[in-house]
């Protein structure tokens, strides 16, 4: 079974597949995850095996612990390319996520200008008036979308509570192109289901729906550590390149990762 689970809050810099030089930003609790997805290839485990027993960091927590951190760097390197909010869970669930956004922000102004700061969200937090605002205030607004239909997000993406795809299609476009849509693409089986979202079934109707949202970029993923669900596999480079192609096809910009 999967057991990454990050320190908290402030954890790296490791090197992101997609960001490059990335110092994380962990807003959950050090000892476990919380999350309002629970997907079944979460390198972080099934939600119920890892329920947290420490508190959440406080935002001053963050803010000194964040400052030390880079200070430490500015002196020692190495230079980030980017501050990742990510970790154990979905981020925006912090009570303080819009004042960290903010204390964040001014930390990189300090310290590392050119650095970039990304969130990466399931989007289910996005109704929220103070967590939309900000997001729009990062460089990088990364916000998951694995598919558009419903029967495979209740078997794949497992949300805790309610989710409406639909409706979270909307909001995305109130972002205005100011978002990063993220999907993950793979094949296998669960609990005794294909769950492979390369087919033009399930890419068609997604682009469809990314279409409208219109974002900077979409990222297109796939499987890289161990998951939860063993029978999970890979998408193919081929397959992720078809799917890439048919992105660019529709005049949006794309990066894969393999």
């Amino acid at each position: 079974m999967s057991t990454v689970i990050y320190p908290s809050p402030i954890f790296g810099p490791v090197h992101s597949r997609r960001l490059g030089v990335s110092l994380g930003i962990n807003l959950l609790p050090e000892d476990g995850k919380w999350c309002t997805f629970d997907c079944v290839y979460c390198e972080c485990g099934f939600n119920k095996d890892f329920r947290p027993r420490k508190p959440l960091p406080t935002r001053e927590e963050v803010r000194v612990a964040l400052e030390e951190r880079l200070k430490d760097m500015s002196e020692n390197g190495p230079v980030p390319d980017v501050l990742t909010f990510a970790g154990n869970g979905e981020p925006t669930l912090h009570p303080h996520f819009p004042e960290i956004i903010e204390d964040t922000r001014a930390l990189r102004d300090r310290y590392f200008p050119k650095a970039k700061i990304s969130v990466l969200s399931n989007a289910t937090q996005i109704f929220r008036p103070e967590v939309f605002e900000a997001l729009g205030k990062v460089d990088n607004n990364i916000l998951k979308l694995d598919t558009v239909d419903g029967d495979y997000i209740s078997r794949v993406d497992r949300p805790t509570g309610r989710y409406e795809v639909g409706r979270v299609v909307e909001r995305l476009k109130d972002f205005r192109g100011k978002v990063i849509i993220q999907t993950m693409f793979m094949k296998g089986m669960s609990d005794g289901v294909d769950v492979d979202n390369t087919s033009d079934r399930f890419v068609e109707p997604w682009l469809r729906a990314v279409k409208k949202i219109a974002p900077s970029q979409v990222m297109i993923y796939t499987i890289d550590r161990e998951t939860p669900d063993h029978e999970l596999r890979k998408a193919t480079h081929e397959e992720l390149d078809r799917i890439a192609g048919r992105i660019r096809q529709e005049g949006l910009e794309v990066s894969v990762s393999y």
